[in-house]
């Protein structure tokens, strides 16, 4: 369910019924920010990575000729998962750190689907569970896991120091054989419907 007392019953009342404006909230506007793409590419989308769930088959999905296979990845993967997401519930996006062919190290944030990963270090919000291992179950993981207090940011940066390799200078965009079309963020940004 999508949090009915949060998500409907709240703006039913307040703004159909009472006729208020509603407060503004910066994590839904974010949300409202809808990502752009072609119609066939959100329907191969939807019908593929939802419906059909074939990325999680070895060359379950082909892409410009190549299939696909998660096992063939071997970088480190950080794996983030909210422990109140009403859209991908933690308990099924675990099924993820099993896929892939290289090391994982999975985090369970604290609170929803945006305020789970937009959850500052500057705030003591929430908090996170840690866990070294990544069993098969997620009640496995959750059984062993412990508890952080603040966000899971610090513990994301601690992990990419190892793993991200040595800094490097940023390039200098047009340097290369590719060429800039417009300035950042781009024309599409602005683009409302």
């Amino acid at each position: 369910m999508l949090r009915a007392n949060d998500l409907i019953w709240y703006f039913v009342i307040n703004n159909y019924l009472l006729g208020k404006d509603p407060y503004p909230f910066d994590l839904l506007y974010w949300n409202s920010d809808s990502t752009r793409m072609p119609k066939a590419m959100h329907s191969f989308y939807l019908r593929n990575m939802y419906q059909k769930n074939r990325l999680r088959e070895p060359g379950g999905i082909t892409l410009a000729g190549v299939p696909i296979d998660l096992r063939n990845i071997k970088t480190p993967v950080y794996f983030l998962s909210a422990s109140e997401d009403h859209i991908a519930p933690w308990t099924s996006t675990y099924a993820g750190t099993q896929l892939v062919g290289g090391p994982v190290k999975f985090v369970l944030s604290g609170s929803g689907h945006i305020a789970g990963v937009i959850n500052p270090a500057s705030s003591d919000k929430y908090g996170y569970w840690t866990n070294p291992a990544t069993p098969p179950s997620p009640d496995d993981w959750q059984r062993d896991a412990a508890k952080q207090e603040g966000s899971w940011w610090p513990d994301w940066l601690d992990w990419l120091k190892p793993n991200a390799g040595p800094l490097i200078p940023a390039r200098t965009p047009g340097d290369g054989k590719l060429k800039p079309v417009e300035d950042a963020p781009g024309s599409y940004v602005k683009m409302r419907y």
